[in-house]
């Protein structure tokens, strides 16, 4: 693969990465961070559009200058490095929102300074001999254009050690999938600096008047596609994560509730819509499936007796010891026994006679109450007693 096909390969995949954070935004278009993290990742992509060898060549026939194209992909990789600064700065946070200001103007007005003193630099110099891959080296001991390559090196390198630093101090405070973005983000800014040292490398040999070319126009480039993929990987996964991880949890709770559901199924309200398909979001699913639950306890309410929650307490109490669970067991054994009877038109208890199913307010005791319903004895043993009892009747 040529340089020209390697960089607009990882433009490419900066793009896709643009463009799923951009469809995230149509429904938060308010989000900062989703914002910031979509517009870093397009700036990645712009910077490797640019610095592919044929586009090189291509501005700076269409512009006019000879290796005009150097400065212009310099400042857009120092605006890649300043804009990556910041958004590690927004994203982690800070309880006095100054320091944030403030550090975001320091950050934003130091990284726009270099990129007008590299455009300043080159306009002071003289690079007559169009070079599309190694202008760093072959410019080394060139006035002005040496000073402008060293500036972006520089500046890189600041930028590479800041977020090395930043990362590494965050990532020690947090769990899950923001901990291993961080690192990812750490692993891609020692690329960086790896980049940054054999470049500085290579110039310093021709300084000393070797060849090590190589270093920058093989080695550094390699390193420069993989610390960028690293990264956008870094500030993709968080948010990509917790996407998932929410969505998994709302799966799983909405699994657990089934044995609930099921139970309760023939007192929900026939007004009520029908259960969504399973290509609808899961959140919405999980949703429609409480909102049927609270619907069918409302309307069981009348027929909860308070004999039966009490006996089914005391004993599950007794065997386990643990009050949510016996709890559970209790109030999933009054709705049971609630089911059948209004099922078999029995006349609802007076309200001093009536258990109160406290299960139904707190969402992991709902959780538990659905794994008593589908695992319990003492359930299924009142749900036989009550069935007999009404055939008898």
């Amino acid at each position: 693969m040529n340089a020209g096909t390697a960089y607009l390969s990882v433009a490419a995949g900066f793009l896709v990465a643009t463009a799923v954070k951009a469809w995230a935004l149509r429904k938060n278009p308010r989000d900062p961070l989703l914002r910031a993290v979509a517009a870093t990742l397009f700036v990645a992509a712009f910077l490797f559009v640019t610095a592919a060898p044929p586009n090189l060549a291509v501005m700076n026939r269409v512009i006019g200058i000879p290796n005009v194209a150097a400065p212009i992909v310099y400042s857009i990789l120092t605006a890649f490095d300043g804009i990556s600064i910041v958004l590690l700065i927004h994203w982690r946070g800070n309880e006095d929102s100054r320091v944030t200001v403030r550090q975001t103007r320091l950050c934003l007005t130091t990284y726009a300074a270099v990129m007008i003193a590299l455009y300043a630099l080159f306009a002071l110099g003289d690079a007559p001999v169009e070079r599309l891959r190694d202008l760093d080296t072959y410019y080394a001991g060139t006035p002005w254009i040496r000073e402008m390559i060293l500036l972006y090196l520089a500046a890189h390198t600041v930028a590479a050690v800041t977020m090395v630093v930043l990362c590494l101090r965050w990532s020690r405070k947090v769990p899950g999938t923001l901990k291993v973005g961080l690192l990812l983000i750490t692993a891609g800014a020692v690329c960086m600096f790896g980049y940054d040292l054999l470049k500085f490398t290579a110039i310093v040999a021709r300084w000393l008047g070797h060849d090590w070319d190589s270093l920058s126009t093989n080695v550094a480039f390699s390193l420069a596609g993989f610390s960028a993929l690293l990264i956008a990987a870094g500030f993709m996964l968080p948010p990509i994560g917790q996407g998932v991880g929410s969505r998994w949890r709302a799966l799983r709770r909405f699994r657990r509730l089934q044995p609930l559901w099921l139970e309760i199924r023939p007192e929900i309200p026939p007004t009520s819509p029908p259960p969504m398909p399973w290509w609808q979001p899961v959140e919405r699913r999980l949703m429609q499936r409480e909102r049927d639950i609270f619907d069918a306890v409302l309307r069981l309410t009348p027929w909860f007796d308070q004999s039966t929650g009490s006996e089914v307490y005391a004993l599950a109490l007794a065997e386990h010891s643990g009050f949510r669970r016996a709890r559970g067991e209790a109030d999933a054994s009054v709705i049971a026994r609630a089911v059948i009877q209004k099922g078999h038109a029995v006349p609802a208890l007076a309200p001093d006679h009536r258990w109160t199913v406290s299960s139904i307010e707190d969402s992991e005791d709902l959780v538990d109450m659905s794994a008593a319903m589908l695992n319990s004895l003492r359930v299924e043993a009142t749900r036989r007693s009550t069935a007999r009892a009404e055939q008898r009747a």
